[in-house]
């Protein structure tokens, strides 16, 4: 597709006016070499076959994403389905990693099973193993956003997968639904 990671000059105009934002914002968008730019896409990567038009820090803003407030102001973790020690990662560290990251109360819910949420699933013709459709959780989720919620997030070591066409994903959002799903199950104990 030809996607060349764009130069110094490029990634500036990216960026655009700064003036205006509070010091430490101004600090992370300087190219001083602390965040490496997009290297050139390998064979089997996303840029490699899929065109992305890109985004400058403007066209975020105009875009009015959501952002936390003092009535949606926690993110919620929902696991769905099995999270057995030794294959599944911590749910208390992934609360605590993700309340870090983000600097807001995260809150984990209580595990729902796959089968009571209704949402469609598959077999894997490659792999055997049952996965679900990213687009039935996320609407599914919708129906549960606490109204506190900043966000609802899905977790879960089931694969999943966003359309009968595709292999798999590792997870799927509707930003500005407020909710999304992410799989654990590819990844190793």
């Amino acid at each position: 597709m030809g996607f060349e990671p764009p130069g110094p000059q490029k990634r500036l105009e990216a960026i655009g006016v700064t003036n205006g934002l509070p010091g430490a914002l101004q600090r992370a968008f300087t190219l001083d070499g602390d965040f490496q730019p997009v290297p050139v896409p390998g064979r089997q990567d996303w840029l490699a076959v899929h065109r992305e038009p890109g985004q400058t820090f403007d066209d975020f803003r105009r875009s009015q994403p959501n952002r936390p407030d003092t009535r949606r102001r926690i993110i919620y973790l929902q696991p769905l389905g099995d999270f057995r020690a030794q294959q599944s990662p911590s749910l208390e560290m992934l609360r605590q990693y993700a309340a870090d990251f983000f600097q807001m109360e995260v809150k984990a819910l209580a595990p729902i099973s796959i089968s009571a949420s209704g949402v469609t699933s598959r077999t894997n013709s490659m792999t055997g193993q049952r996965q679900v459709l990213t687009g039935g959780v996320l609407h599914w989720l919708q129906g549960r956003l606490p109204g506190d919620a900043f966000c609802l997030l899905g977790i879960t070591m089931e694969d999943l997968y966003p359309e009968p066409s595709w292999n798999f994903v590792f997870g799927q959002a509707s930003l500005n639904e407020r909710v999304g799903v992410y799989s654990f199950a590819r990844y190793g104990p």
